[in-house]
């Protein structure tokens, strides 16, 4: 029998970011591909699961019990858990996630609402919302997390950490739950951007194509429509925090996108993708699911092709002016989301208006297909506390490495 390293317990009872009972899981035991590395990068660090990934040996149930219950424990570990064990990581645990991940609020009607270590009496954010929790609370070094429409830059922003939304495409998303194919992505949660950069890059060795790398970044731009979304106070609140970290406030530049339009087509798009992934088991299964997840999927299941064929006209568009915006180096300084994380227990109308303003930030770097990476900003003073507020920045398809980089060294 292989050696592996002696089971450990981790404390959760005060952020509720685990599924079920944690103990150390992995050593040579979920790599597939060959026993954990003695001197990898990655070494001895501990690494969190959002519950959407495959872990040999535990079920994947995607923040749905019904969905857990029809599926058996996973025979092998997702390839970039392979890729970051055989580094040297060891996975300490599964992680809560929205329902399917089909959510930015961070809760869950199945379990409990994860803590925000950094704002106790705000949400976390989702889907990946254990992991953020997790990261936050120093119970892990980094988070594996997935990010389609945003579920790994909102976390990242609302619990003060970093995070970062890959390429699209650039790291391998075989042994993973899909909700949204062409925006489904696999990320990282860290609270140091040099253990992001160092597990990022192991990461994207697992990528079946590797995007070009286009020109390092050689300027900052406000991206102005994105910014327009925040109310005064918080858009304040953020280039003053930009203004610190770079040394000066960028100039502003213009995508020529409309938000509104954004948003509506990243929903038919997701739409229509979640219910071609999903709708067959629940039509069949009829699975509970939570109020505001079993609307989204019943909205999802009345998009038409007629409808997903305007919305791709404006993908197309979307694309084409980020990558007009990107192409000669330019790094856009975005929010990544449209405030402050929301009180836990706010009213489900109320999350609905949030959820859809950050959506319209969210949605532009999703529907290009281009990386995004978020870091600590602004702290905003709201209820007699400060309550974080992230910095994104978005580049190039292939600039991964370089915006974190970036993020380090300013």
């Amino acid at each position: 029998m292989e050696d592996r390293p002696e089971a450990t317990s981790v404390p959760v009872d005060t952020v509720h970011a685990f599924v079920g009972p944690v103990a150390v899981l992995a050593g040579g035991g979920l790599a597939r591909r060959g026993p954990a590395s003695a001197a990898g990068p990655l070494i001895g660090t501990t690494l969190a699961v959002k519950d959407v990934i495959d872990v040999a040996g535990r079920v994947t149930g995607a923040g749905n019990p019904d969905l857990a219950a029809s599926r058996p424990p996973a025979e092998r570990s997702a390839l970039v858990i392979d890729a970051l064990v055989a580094a040297g990581a060891i996975v300490v645990g599964k992680t809560v996630t929205d329902e399917l991940a089909y959510s930015l609020g961070g809760d869950n009607v199945h379990f409990p609402l994860p803590t925000n270590s950094a704002a106790p009496d705000r949400t976390t954010g989702g889907s990946s919302s254990g992991s953020a929790a997790a990261v936050a609370a120093g119970l892990v070094d980094v988070a594996l997390g997935s990010d389609t429409g945003g579920s790994i830059r909102v976390p990242a922003s609302y619990c003060g950490i970093y995070g970062w939304r890959p390429t699209h495409g650039a790291v391998s998303a075989v042994g993973v739950t899909p909700l949204s194919p062409s925006f489904d992505t696999v990320g990282l949660l860290a609270r140091s951007p040099t253990l992001l950069r160092t597990a990022a890059e192991v990461m994207l060795s697992t990528g079946a194509r590797r995007p070009p790398t286009r020109r390092p970044p050689t300027r900052l731009a406000i991206a102005a429509e994105l910014f327009d979304v925040l109310d005064p106070g918080i858009a304040a609140a953020l280039r003053a925090a930009v203004s610190e970290r770079f040394g000066g406030v960028p100039e502003e530049l213009t995508l020529g996108v409309d938000l509104d339009e954004c948003l509506a087509a990243f929903r038919t798009l997701q739409g229509a993708e979640a219910w071609a992934v999903h709708g067959e088991w629940i039509t069949a299964a009829r699975p509970a699911l939570g109020p505001a997840t079993a609307a989204r999927f019943i909205a999802a299941s009345k998009v038409t092709p007629a409808q997903v064929a305007e919305a791709q006209e404006v993908r197309d568009r979307v694309r084409s002016a980020v990558r007009s915006a990107t192409d000669g180096g330019t790094v856009l300084v975005a929010p990544p989301a449209a405030g402050a994380a929301p009180l836990r227990g706010e009213s489900s109308a109320a999350g609905e208006r949030v959820r859809a303003d950050t959506l319209r930030l969210s949605s532009v770097a999703g529907l290009a297909g281009v990386p995004v990476v978020v870091a600590p900003g602004a702290a905003v003073h709201l209820g007699g506390t400060d309550v974080p507020l992230g910095i994104a920045v978005i580049g190039a398809a292939g600039t991964d490495l370089a915006l974190v980089d970036m993020l380090s060294d300013a």
